[in-house]
Formats: structure tokens, sequence, C-alpha cells
């Protein structure tokens, strides 16, 4: 099993320790010989949203901006995720992802890793960023990213069809934590959506074979 400590002390460090909870495929060994890159088709499934966001420093700018000149793998996560499948499922697969990618030069110019957080009352900028040195090494092109309010975010979560709904005390006070579906887009040069991987499909070897099989068709 692939479990760098830094991953294992930010996946487990919220779990209640009672539990033991069944880990997503993506955590371990892929079970099957996946398809050879290039000997199957991503045909689009829409075009990619595009919205307001802030990077580490604070800059705003879209989301589109940071598309197009690039395979983009973008998933929506908020730092203080606390289901073991979801938000820390995506940044490690992510991970293990850029560290695949920066064993090919050639495919790793061609290719940006985007964190997306859905939760702008906790996720500022300067947290975004404090999340990042747990996961992006050696200068990757890997952008953590935010927004400045719940209004920016919301035409991001509609254009992606992402799902996501705070948690409410019975007092009326946010918890903290969220009701979400894991969902992870993988984002073509046109902008165009080429896959979605949710938990139980996000693997490493998959979205590799997958961002090759863009790499192929763009020469063909």
């Amino acid at each position: 099993m692939r479990w760098p400590l830094t991953a294992l002390l930010l996946l487990f460090a919220a779990m209640p320790r009672a539990e033991s909870p069944v880990l997503a495929p993506g955590y371990s060994e892929l079970q099957f010989t996946p398809p050879a890159a290039g000997s199957y088709q991503l045909p689009p499934l829409g075009p990619a949203g595009d919205g307001k966001v802030l990077d580490e420093t604070g800059k705003a700018m879209p989301l589109g901006s940071l598309l197009g000149d690039k395979f983009a793998l973008l998933g929506f996560i908020y730092t203080r995720c606390p289901d073991v499948n979801g938000c820390p499922l995506a940044s490690y697969v992510m991970r293990q992802v850029q560290h695949a990618l920066q064993q090919d030069a050639a495919l790793g110019s061609r290719v940006r890793l985007i964190s997306l957080s859905f939760d702008p009352a906790n996720d500022s900028p300067q947290a975004m960023s404090d999340y990042s040195r747990h996961f992006r090494r050696h200068k990757f092109d890997w952008q953590f990213l935010t927004t400045a309010s719940e209004g920016d975010l919301q035409p991001l979560l509609t254009s992606f069809n992402q799902y996501r709904r705070p948690v409410y005390s019975a007092d009326g006070e946010y918890t903290g934590t969220m009701s979400h579906i894991l969902r992870v887009f993988l984002i073509d040069k046109q902008r165009q959506i080429r896959n979605i991987y949710s938990a139980d499909f996000l693997h490493v070897d998959t979205v590799l074979n997958d961002i090759r099989t863009l790499a192929l068709e763009n020469q063909s």
C-alpha cells in the first residue's frame, strides 16, 4: 500500500479512533490491469466551468485562465474534511499523480493539478498555502485555490455540478464540516471535461492512463 507518513497523519488526524472505515481503491494497488493508454477513447462530457478564484497569495483570477494551456486534473476539496474517502483521497491520489509525473518530465510539463476549496469561510488563501505544503513537491504545477465568498463559489459549483452542503448545528452554527460528493475532473486543452472520477474510481494508475490517452490523442 502507498502510505507516505505525511499523508497518514493528515488522513487520520480527524477520524474517530473507534471506527475502521473501508478505504477507497485509490489508497492501494489497483486490483486489475487497466486498458493501455491510447487503446480507448474519452468522449467530451461538456465544457469545464469558470468563475472567480483566489490563488495562495490572494490574487484574483478566472479559473479559466488556468485551463487550456495544459491538461488539468481538478478536484473540489476543503481542508477540514474528516472523511478519509472524500477530500483526503483526492489530495492523496493527486500527490501520487504528481510523483509519477515528476518521473516523466515530458508529460509532467503538460499537466496542471488544481485543488479548489469549496469552503471560503475557512479556507483562506493562507490556509490553502499551508495545506499545499503537505502535498506539492519541487515546484510542481499544482495550484491550491479558494474563492473570496459564497457568491463567487456558487457559479463554480453549479457549472461543475458539484454537490456540497454545509452542516449546521441545532443552534444554526456552521460546524465546519460539509456533506458532499467527491468529484475530480480531467480537463483537456480545449477546456472540455473528459472524465469525472468518484471515490470508487479515483486511482493514480487510471488517471495517468487517461492523461496519457489525451496526450496521444493530441499527437494524432
